[in-house]
């Protein structure tokens, strides 16, 4: 399986220039692009989600599109706008930040439908790191019937460094309804300094580790996770409380957040093995 693993990876980036790259405007002015790679149809389609900032060539999703594609599925890979029109490089953490979780949310649906609106009617949601909590967060909110699995790798939480979380939301909130507009600048994933609005910070650190893992318990979709052991940029004790849940999860042994080297190829083994056995879902 590795050797053919390899094979697929190898293959994949020419590919590349066979890639049809789709756009849609999200809001008013705001653009945003995906590339689509078309697979067999017999294969549910999936929409592939990058991590925190970043955008759909980043090393460990755009191995992950092309060896699924290479695999037979059909692979929509965007790049969130972040509120920044055709965005498509990452965008620093030290970036006045004008988005929020709600409208990385929409544009999710944005994309499921329009993978819908060219024949897809059975399609699995995979993120990756802070793409997967983006996913969890449109699950949570009457995903689209389409819509049939999740599998997120190296799931996170909204993590805010050592501030007290409640504290800082009753902040946040108390600027949102005095209208105030300045922006708070705070820590925010790997950012320590991630300078944002009251509302759109808040639309984030609202997802802390007990409000994913309701996500995961109530989501309306069959779930998998694929987490690394070697993770450093996991909050304490994270894979021992998905683990206490009993949430459906493979743990690579050796692995980073990133699941690079040798470590993407596990990466897409699961994501395989996941999609191999995907049955289809009740209508809802």
């Amino acid at each position: 399986m590795r050797v053919y693993l390899l094979c697929l990876l190898i293959s994949a980036f020419p590919a590349a220039a066979h890639a049809v790259i789709a756009q849609q405007e999200m809001r008013p002015g705001i653009g945003a692009s995906a590339e689509y790679l078309v697979g067999e149809r017999s294969k549910p389609a999936v929409l592939l989600v990058h991590g925190f900032l970043q955008t759909r060539e980043f090393s460990t999703v755009a191995t992950l599109a092309r060896g699924l594609h290479d695999s037979g599925y059909t692979v929509l890979a965007p790049t969130l706008s972040l509120n920044v029109p055709n965005r498509s490089q990452s965008l620093a953490c030290e970036a006045v930040h004008k988005h929020s979780l709600e409208d990385d949310v929409a544009e999710i649906g944005r994309w499921v439908a329009w993978l819908k609106s060219h024949g897809h009617r059975s399609i699995v949601l995979v993120g990756h790191s802070f793409g997967s909590l983006q996913l969890l967060a449109y699950l949570s909110l009457k995903p689209d019937p389409a819509v049939k699995a999740y599998i997120g790798a190296s799931l996170v939480e909204a993590q805010i460094g050592t501030a007290d979380r409640p504290a800082l939301i009753g902040q946040l909130e108390a600027r949102m309804h005095g209208k105030q507009r300045a922006l708070v600048a705070q820590t925010l994933s790997f950012c320590r300094k991630y300078p944002s609005t009251p509302e759109g910070l808040l639309s984030y650190v609202r997802w802390d580790q007990a409000r994913v893992l309701a996500a995961l318990k109530q989501s309306p979709v069959g779930v998998k996770l694929i987490m690394g052991d070697a993770d450093t940029l996991l909050g304490q004790g994270w894979l021992k409380t998905l683990q206490h849940v009993q949430v459906p999860m493979v743990i690579v042994a050796g692995a980073n957040h990133f699941m690079d080297g040798s470590h993407e190829f596990d990466l897409l083994e699961h994501a395989l093995k996941s999609l191999d056995t995907i049955q289809q879902a009740p209508t809802r």
